[in-house]
């Protein structure tokens, strides 16, 4: 609009041949760009033939069903977490389907990585480069927590890609991607840095993701993600899509945490997690004002295992984690990569909130246990202002459980307890950051709780803590 204001005015008093005039010379005074539009060719000209195509045709293992239905409680009930993991009656499906992913050489004898997930199950896998020479190849580690694989192809003078460090990359970044999507060789795409350190849900925890809005498909999983130095800084992994297409947020492995493992492939080592023998939740802002925080930050410690790393070196449950080995814990996804990066024997101080108050712990990192324990719960005082009754907590529950303290909810009647969803079945650990181990102890100190006021509760169901806020009616 102004500009072609600006022309009809200019009309009024010049002639055709007096219009178009040079721009004037930059001055001081004059706006400079901050940035300049990113040229990517020299990255594909020297890196491109580096990127190969995986693929095998295989009949593969597909889950029935939409849904968990057999979790009694709604998504938004505390309780809806306990019940997830276990599968519904539908059963699983064959299907023929083409496998297809994407992957880059790293030496040039032949040793390619991509992403674990593309070649888990693969019987046959096929390696093809851009020159279309296809290779079989082997499988010299997986890796399920990182979701990275290490393949081998018996070819020789191949070319390489650089490596960089993910640990520098910033975001608003540029990234580029090269890959296969949808079987299309070298197809290149870009984008920038949209997140560090995001974390994702279930089997991908213990991967800090790069958060991108770089174009990812079906086919560029596995395959590289360069910085503007051309130098791989990730593995692309997933998707956010509710159609199979991208949407605008694509998740990359970064390559440090990748390159872990595939150096311990590389030593025929096993690959070792760091350990800290806790369950942790989210700090929500109702959380955080019945614990007394300032803010709802960190990660809340709902148990702690015997013996492990987070008990002999004093954590409680209560306690809040907010750094670790000096990096800040805003959320409790940060947690769980922190610590699994960290190689076991390690001592790593560790802050935290203890009763509101800051304390930093000197924590020796224990090794992630092969197999994780999975335990059930067992299933005697009348908590009238909870609206349950409770039992004694025997040895042998106690010892099978891997706990030490608690009460079992023996029934619930209508009040505070039936509003917060808890059922019979569970045991009470804490109440008001007090361990409970006894039916009379919890008697007491609930009768001289506030009313009206949130107290944090620590429930336990099964292998799984988890802190809920309740409030109490007046005597």
């Amino acid at each position: 609009g102004a500009a072609g204001w600006a022309f009809a005015a200019d009309s009024q008093t010049s002639s055709p041949a007096t219009m178009a005039k040079p721009a004037p010379a930059k001055t001081d005074t004059m706006p400079q760009k901050l940035v300049d539009l990113p040229d990517f060719t020299p990255i594909v000209n020297k890196y491109g033939n580096a990127i190969v195509k995986i693929d095998d045709s295989d009949t593969k293992i597909v889950r029935g069903g939409a849904g968990n239905t057999t979790d009694p409680f709604p998504r938004n009930s505390p309780f809806y977490q306990f019940f997830q993991g276990f599968s519904g009656a539908n059963p699983p499906q064959k299907e023929k389907m083409e496998a297809l992913g994407s992957g880059f050489i790293i030496s040039h004898n032949g040793y390619i990585v991509t992403a674990g997930h593309v070649v888990r199950g693969m019987h046959h896998i096929i390696v093809t480069l851009t020159n279309h020479h296809a290779y079989p190849a082997k499988v010299v580690g997986l890796s399920v927590r990182y979701d990275t694989a290490l393949l081998k192809i018996d070819a020789h003078n191949l070319p390489t890609v650089e490596l960089g460090n993910s640990r520098n990359l910033r975001v608003g970044q540029w990234l580029l991607a090269i890959g296969m999507p949808f079987g299309f060789y070298n197809t290149v795409t870009q984008g920038v840095v949209s997140a560090l350190n995001r974390p994702l849900p279930h089997d991908d925890e213990y991967i800090p993701f790069i958060q991108s809005d770089v174009p990812i498909n079906p086919g560029n999983s596995g395959g590289p993600i360069f910085n503007m130095e051309g130098q791989v800084v990730g593995i692309n992994d997933q998707i956010y899509t509710n159609d199979g297409g991208y949407m605008g947020l694509s998740f990359s492995i970064p390559i440090n945490t990748a390159m872990r493992a595939v150096h311990a492939f590389e030593e025929h080592k096993k690959l070792r997690f760091g350990w800290l023998g806790v369950d942790v939740q989210e700090v929500n802002p109702q959380m955080a004002q019945a614990l007394h925080l300032k803010e709802p930050v960190g990660a809340l410690v709902a148990s702690v295992s015997p013996h492990e790393a987070a008990a002999r070196a004093g954590l409680k449950p209560g306690d809040v984690i907010v750094t670790y080995n000096h990096e800040a814990v805003y959320s409790v996804g940060q947690l769980p990569p922190l610590v699994g990066d960290t190689p076991p024997g390690t001592t790593v101080p560790m802050g935290i909130l203890h009763n509101g108050k800051p304390e930093t712990l000197q924590v020796t990192i224990g090794t992630m246990p092969a197999k994780m324990r999975h335990v059930e719960a067992e299933k005697t005082a009348d908590i009238r202002r909870l609206g349950l009754r409770v039992t004694t907590l025997g040895q042998a529950a106690q010892k099978r459980l891997g706990i030490h303290h608690g009460v079992e909810i023996e029934s619930i009647y209508p009040g505070p307890a039936a509003q917060m969803g808890l059922t019979d079945g569970m045991i009470i650990q804490q109440i008001d950051q007090h361990e409970v181990n006894s039916p009379e102890q919890l008697q007491q100190i609930v009768h001289k709780l506030p009313a009206h006021t949130p107290i944090p509760l620590l429930i336990r169901q099964g292998h799984q803590s988890l802190y809920v806020v309740i409030t109490l009616p007046a005597h």
